[in-house]
């Protein structure tokens, strides 16, 4: 039987002696059992600025319709498969940490207009047409894309760092150096 939101959320209320309505950094990562699935319980979160649900096995982002102040999420080794689902903090995620997962298709990245910060490494971007789709991410500065195959197949061929500075220009921070 899964943990539901709901029920993660009491035990941190508990945890905490604080209400999850009025607490700005809401740790949940880690759940055992874990959490499977993000429900509409999101919408009592009201003041959260940073989400932390890493290391669950939520397959679908969902439910974040209430978070209205939330700038940081870390998704981080889950069984995500897609960026659907994050149009409702498309106007305030500054921070998006989604590595390890099994996002294939960046389709749906570009509704992050004020992403700065992505890391999503160890997933299963494969070609350069789906890279792309990060280039209409205007305030994106870091990337973190190691550990996908496109990455690997590009370092193996020597061509990795100049094709990302060529497509992404504004970039400052590739896989963990300044450029």
């Amino acid at each position: 039987m899964p943990t539901t939101v709901k029920e993660a959320a009491a035990k941190l209320e508990e945890k905490t002696g604080m209400k999850i309505s009025e607490m700005k950094e809401v740790k949940m990562y880690g759940q055992y059992p874990p959490i499977e699935k993000l429900d509409a319980s999101l919408g009592n979160f009201a003041e959260c600025e940073k989400l932390m649900l890493s290391t669950n096995a939520i397959e679908k982002i969902t439910g974040l319709h209430g978070l209205r102040n939330l700038k940081t999420l870390s998704l981080g080794r889950n069984y995500i498969k897609s960026f659907s689902g994050l149009e409702a903090v498309g106007d305030t995620l500054v921070n998006l940490y989604i590595s390890y997962n099994f996002i294939e298709k960046l389709k749906g990245v570009n509704v992050l207009k004020k992403l700065v910060v992505l890391y999503m490494s160890n997933n299963n971007v494969k070609d350069w047409n789906e890279f792309q789709r990060l280039a209409e991410l205007p305030n994106l500065l870091e990337l973190l894309f190691v550990g996908n195959p496109l990455e690997e197949k590009a370092t193996n061929e020597g061509i990795w760092r100049d094709e990302v500075q060529k497509r992404l220009p504004r970039l400052r921070k590739l896989d963990g150096s300044y450029s």
